[in-house]
């Protein structure tokens, strides 16, 4: 059953392209992910629909780690209009009367802080892409 959405400029499948793309994600591997009856070229035409089924946008949701609503309701027009009156000629962040006093141990601390997260994050990625080569080295 397909998906009806208010607006009909949405395009669903390009929306799955964009969040596929941002990830960093292959068709090929989407298509492994979603099981054997799929595959690269059957990944390549979902994202040509204006309008996904349901129970598959919310099973490639739950693979890109992403709500379904955002695939059903990201308009790419409407994001550049706010982006485009948000920042005006003259617009920047702050005031030019703030003065800055960073503590250069704090700054230090903090970039390890974000070296340890990046890290763990990294080792996560490696995790789950272990467990996916076992399976598909099973399943071969």
């Amino acid at each position: 059953m397909a998906h009806t959405t208010s607006n009909p400029k949405i395009h669903e499948g390009r929306n799955l392209k964009r969040f596929r793309e941002m990830l960093s994600i292959k068709q090929d591997a989407l298509a492994f992910e979603l099981g054997e009856d799929w595959n690269q070229q059957k990944i390549s035409l979902l994202e040509q629909k204006e309008k996904i089924e349901n129970d598959i946008l919310e099973q490639v949701a739950v693979i890109l780690k992403i709500p379904a609503e955002a695939i059903r309701n990201f308009d790419e027009e409407q994001a550049i209009n706010v982006i485009s009156n948000t920042f005006q000629d003259q617009a920047f962040f702050g005031s030019s009367f703030e003065t800055y006093n960073n503590n250069p141990i704090d700054k230090l601390m903090q970039l390890h802080e974000e070296k340890i997260a990046l890290y763990e994050r990294m080792l996560r990625e490696k995790e789950d892409m272990m467990v996916r080569l076992e399976r598909l080295i099973s399943n071969g």
